[in-house]
């Protein structure tokens, strides 16, 4: 099996790690019949790949197997923005797979974390759409969910594209990252309602970028902790020429979305 070795993933702090134990913790106690977990967002910049990204880790140290599947096919930052780097040769990512061209297991690598396997995009794609729709994205994540105890899908925001709506429809559950006084209440109305549309659970969200001093009295925990970033010009195809790193504060447990 291929490997992927990640160079660079942010140093988190008490509050972090103590945020972190908690959801995946949640997830844990929401049934077994929830494995193929989704995350998405309203809008990009929100930090939902960083918080499924340390997902991974979480899950991992937890002594649980986890794989990550990055289904952002229109624009994934994933590898280039940790670091990732694969074997040299031909590699095979999910766009590969929807389009009939490997098996499940040619895009199956082991990560450098323990424990903790990912399903890189391979390559990005305009019509992804079109690979989505098709039954081979829901096969690939029900034999993944035989294989692991928690399947995370990175999908792009709900708000932006389509592509989350669908690929919610061959999830068991749906995690939104919302971005602490930025996403209107009618926004995320919109978002849930969408998500509703397709079948799948809604699990709750996780709150992003919020002093704890601020949103909580327990001061025990520290201030802040993520350090996240997300192309603004999030389908253009120049890349951003704007700093690489913004403030984000913290996470709040899985929540119930009314």
């Amino acid at each position: 099996m291929n490997k992927i070795e990640f160079a660079r993933f942010a140093e988190l702090d008490y509050t972090g790690d103590e945020a972190l134990n908690t959801l995946c913790t949640n997830l844990t106690f929401a049934g077994d019949g929830v494995r193929k977990i989704m995350m998405t967002s309203c809008h990009a910049s929100e930090g939902k790949s960083f918080i499924t990204m340390n997902m991974m880790r979480t899950f991992a140290r937890l002594g649980k197997r986890v794989v990550l599947v990055d289904a952002d096919l229109r624009r994934s930052m994933l590898l280039t923005r940790y670091g990732g780097r694969v074997p040299k040769g031909v590699q095979f990512g999910l766009a590969h797979y929807l389009a009939g061209m490997c098996s499940a297991e040619d895009v199956l690598y082991e990560t450098s974390v323990p424990g903790a396997y990912m399903v890189p995009v391979g390559r990005e794609v305009n019509n992804s759409l079109s690979l989505l729709t098709t039954r081979k994205l829901s096969q690939l994540l029900d034999w993944l969910s035989t294989k692991f105890d928690f399947v995370l899908v990175d999908a792009p925001p709900v708000g932006m594209i389509i592509d989350a709506a669908e690929i919610a429809k061959s999830c068991d559950g749906v995690l939104f990252v919302i971005t602490y006084n930025t996403i209107s209440r009618r926004e995320m109305q919109e978002a849930k309602l969408q998500i509703e549309r397709t079948g799948c659970k809604i699990l709750g969200a996780v709150l992003n970028n919020v002093s704890f001093d601020t949103y909580t009295s327990k001061k025990y925990y520290y201030k802040s902790y993520y350090n996240t970033h997300y192309e603004s010009d999030y389908y253009q195809r120049t890349p951003s020429k704007s700093g690489s790193k913004s403030g984000a504060r913290s996470s709040a447990p899985a929540k119930k979305t009314r």
